[in-house]
């Protein structure tokens, strides 16, 4: 698979995400990847609106990031995100974290979204409608893998 481009959001490190070292928390690098992929499903029309209308939404079910190098008080960054993989109820989406004057990379991510029913919580198998709103925006590779649902 080849890795498609990447959504990009352009984020300022704030006061309040500078912890007690000086430095931007490690839950401010979670916010922020979150903050990507929030905005990445809406620009490819897929909002808290479409999936309430779909009955369905994509919850967190894992996080791993690797920390490389800190952010500091009055950064700009850049938090790139797209998704490596595609199964039937799960998807993985890759983050980085870099700093814009010196193209530093801060934070490496992988996030495994679980798409979930609205009502009971259980895992769904993602839609179609789902797959062709990434496809019609550019990601590699939506294409359910065979298996069972995950």
């Amino acid at each position: 698979m080849t890795e498609p481009e990447p959504f990009r959001l352009q984020i300022h490190v704030t006061d309040d995400d500078i912890d007690a070292l000086g430095h931007a928390s490690n839950v401010a690098f979670v916010r922020w990847i979150q903050d990507v992929a929030v905005e990445h499903s809406t620009a490819v029309g897929l909002g808290l609106d479409g999936y309430r209308r779909l009955g369905s939404v994509f919850v967190v079910a894992r996080h791993e990031i690797n920390y490389l190098r800190p952010a500091f008080r009055g950064d700009v960054i850049e938090a790139r995100t797209w998704l490596s993989s595609v199964m039937a109820a799960k998807c993985v989406r890759a983050t980085e974290i870099v700093r814009l004057h010196d193209g530093a990379l801060l934070a490496r991510g992988a996030t495994t979204w679980g798409f979930v029913e609205l009502a009971t919580g259980r895992p769904r198998r993602i839609t179609e409608e789902v797959r062709a709103a990434f496809v019609r925006a550019g990601v590699a590779d939506v294409a359910e893998r065979p298996g069972r649902v995950e």
